[in-house]
């Protein structure tokens, strides 16, 4: 299967993950115009605030939807910190997905940097939990 690649990403092992091998990881700034984020957050996490048009896909839930997440374009993978998606991005590259990154920091990073947020509930103020 072919599959894209962020250009000018060069694999860096994702601080702290032991066990993970080299996770290839990218910073807010570098995020691709047009990736495709994959939040693995659970439920809740996800219901209190996410990043506009990210889509959610709980960790557990990744084996048996794999053919949900996209082989072609920039697939950044995002959760609250950074480990649940570092254990992601090395699932999907064992399975043969050469176009995906985890984001370092994850939301809270995201949050961090004041990029936008949206929950689920209008009437409830986004917040990275």
């Amino acid at each position: 299967m072919s599959k894209g690649k962020i250009a000018g990403m060069m694999p860096n092992p994702a601080p702290g993950r032991s066990g993970l091998g080299h996770v290839p990881s990218i910073s807010i700034a570098e995020i691709p115009d047009g990736a495709y984020i994959l939040d693995v957050r659970e439920d809740h996490e996800w219901v209190a605030g996410h990043a506009p048009h990210a889509q959610h896909l709980p960790m557990q839930h990744v084996p048996v939807r794999l053919a949900e997440i996209p082989t072609e374009g920039n697939v950044v993978v995002s959760c609250r910190m950074g480990g649940r998606s570092a254990q992601v991005t090395a699932y999907l590259l064992a399975q043969g997905w050469d176009n995906v990154v985890n984001l370092d920091g994850g939301m809270l990073a995201w949050e961090a940097a004041g990029r936008p947020l949206v929950a689920s509930d209008v009437d409830q103020t986004p917040q990275v939990v």
